[in-house]
C-alpha cells in the first residue's frame, strides 16, 4: 500500500526555531537531500547559516507562521517554547509533527504531569499553587524539600526553586509569581541518577528508541551525557520501554524526549518531556548509526525508523560560554582535537555568553571510563585548564 505521507528527497522541511537543534536537523535533512527553512527573528540564527532559506519574523507572528508553512511540505519546531498558537495556524495548512496538541501539553508542566498520571505514568507527587496559603499546605502534604516551578517557559534551571524549610515559602513564592505565573510544587525525589531516553515514533505508529543517557549538571545545565548509563540492564529496559508507551499514550509523531530520575531502588520516575530533539541525545550523532537528527527526517519523510545501535561508548560534553570568556574568544580547538576519538560540534552562535551554549565535543572510545576521561580532558584542553598543556 502506497505512504500517502512519504515525502521524496527534494522536499521541503519547514523549522520552527532557528537555534543549534534547528542547525543539525538542517544538516541531517541535507544528508538526505531534503530542503529546509527556518523561521526565526534572528537572520543570523545558528539554523539559518545551513538551511535552504528563512522566514525572518516573530514566534507569535501568525503571518510569519503562514509564510512559512506556505513554503513547505511539513513543519516541525525545535524547543517547545514556541507560541502555540502560531503553530496551531501554521497546522491549518501543512502537516506539523509533533502535533499542537502535543505541543500544548509540554510546554505546561501541570497539563504534562496530569497526562502522565492519566497514563498511568509515575511522577513525583505535585500540586498546582496560585497562593502562599497553597504552598504552605502543600508543604504539609509533601514534605521538605519541594521544588517550587513555573507552569510554562522554565528551562535549564530556570523559574525554580527549592524549598528547603518553611521560611522560604514566601520568598520562593514572591521570587516566582512575578505577573500571575502559574505555578506547581513538585516533592524532591532522593534520586541516585538522571537519564534520559529519546523516542522516535512514525504517523503508523512504529516505535524506536535511543539507549538511555546518563547525565550530569551543572548549575541545572546539562554538562556531561554519558551512553550506556551505568545503570542495571533491567532499568535501561524499563526506561526506553517506558518512554515508547509514552509517546504511544501521547499520540506523538516525531521525537519526544523522557526525562527520568532512577531511585536507590531502581525505580524510575518521569521529570520532564521534550518534543524534540534534546541536548542529551547530542552523542547519537558519532555514537550511533543513526542520529536523533535524522530520526526526525525520516518521521517527517513519511520513512520507516530503525531501531539505534550504539557502535561504542560514547560521552557528551557541553561547551558553554564560558570557555569562550575564559579564553579571551579563542579556545584551544588544536589541543583539544588532538586525543582520540573526539568530535567537535560549534553551534555558529556569534556572542559567547555564561551559561550559553555554544557547542559540544563528543568521544568515543573503548570503555566509558576511557570516553569520559577523554571527553572532559578535551573540554579542559580547550579551556587551556589542562595539567598537560
Amino acid at each position: 500500500m502506497e505512504n500517502e505521507s512519504l515525502l521524496n528527497p527534494g522536499s521541503t522541511i519547514g523549522i520552527i526555531g532557528g537555534g543549534q537543534l534547528g542547525r543539525m536537523l538542517a544538516l541531517a535533512a541535507r544528508q538526505m537531500d531534503y530542503r529546509t527553512i527556518v523561521l526565526d527573528p534572528d537572520p543570523n540564527c545558528p539554523a539559518a547559516q545551513v538551511a535552504d532559506g528563512q522566514v525572518i519574523g516573530a514566534y507569535a507572528s501568525h503571518d510569519a507562521a503562514r509564510d512559512l508553512a506556505r513554503a513547505v511540505d511539513v513543519l516541525t519546531y525545535e524547543f517547545e517554547n514556541v507560541d502555540a498558537d502560531s503553530v496551531s495556524i501554521a497546522g491549518e495548512l501543512k502537516p506539523v509533527h509533533p502535533s499542537t496538541s502535543v505541543l500544548r501539553t509540554t510546554q505546561h508542566r501541570l497539563h504534562e504531569k496530569n497526562a502522565l498520571l492519566k497514563a498511568g505514568i509515575a511522577v513525583a507527587p505535585f500540586r498546582a499553587i496560585e497562593s502562599v496559603s497553597d504552598l504552605h499546605a502543600a508543604a504539609v502534604d509533601l514534605g521538605y524539600p519541594m521544588v517550587l516551578k513555573t507552569a510554562t517557559q522554565g528551562y535549564d534551571g530556570k523559574g525554580q526553586s527549592i524549598i528547603t524549610r518553611a521560611e522560604g515559602i514566601e520568598s520562593s513564592f514572591r521570587g516566582l509569581n512575578k505577573a500571575g505565573t502559574e505555578l506547581i510544587v513538585e516533592q524532591f525525589v532522593p534520586f541516585t541518577m538522571e537519564i534520559s531516553v529519546i523516542c522516535a515514533r512514525t504517523a503508523t505508529g512504529e516505535t524506536a528508541t535511543f539507549p538511555p543517557s546518563e547525565n550530569i549538571h551543572r548549575n541545572h545545565i546539562l554538562d556531561i551525557s554519558i551512553v550506556p548509563a551505568r545503570i542495571p540492564d533491567e532499568v535501561r529496559a524499563n526506561a526506553r520501554s517506558l518512554a515508547a508507551d509514552i509517546a504511544e499514550n501521547l499520540g506523538v509523531v516525531g521525537l519526544i524526549a523522557v526525562e527520568m530520575f532512577v531511585t536507590r531502588d531502581g525505580d524510575i520516575v518521569v521529570n520532564e518531556l521534550a518534543p524534540r530533539p534534546h541536548n542529551s541525545g547530542h552523542y547519537t550523532l558519532d555514537g550511533c548509526d543513526t542520529s536523533q537528527f535524522e530520526q526526525l527526517v525520516r518521521v517527517l519523510a513519511g520513512l520507516p525508523v530503525a531501531e539505534p545501535k550504539l557502535h561504542s561508548p560514547t560521552v557528551m560534553v557541553n561547551l558553554l560560554g564560558e570557555v569562550w570568556e575564559d579564553t579571551d574568544g579563542n579556545p584551544d580547538w588544536e589541543g583539544a582535537l588532538r586525543l582520540p576519538g573526539v568530535s567537535l560540534h560549534l553551534y555558529g552562535k556569534a556572542e559567547a555568553r555564561v551559561g550559553r551554549k555554544m557547542g559540544h565535543i563528543n568521544v568515543v572510545a573503548e570503555t566509558v571510563e576511557d570516553a569520559l576521561y577523554t571527553a572532559i580532558e578535551a573540554r579542559d584542553r580547550a579551556w587551556r585548564r589542562s595539567k598537560n598543556t
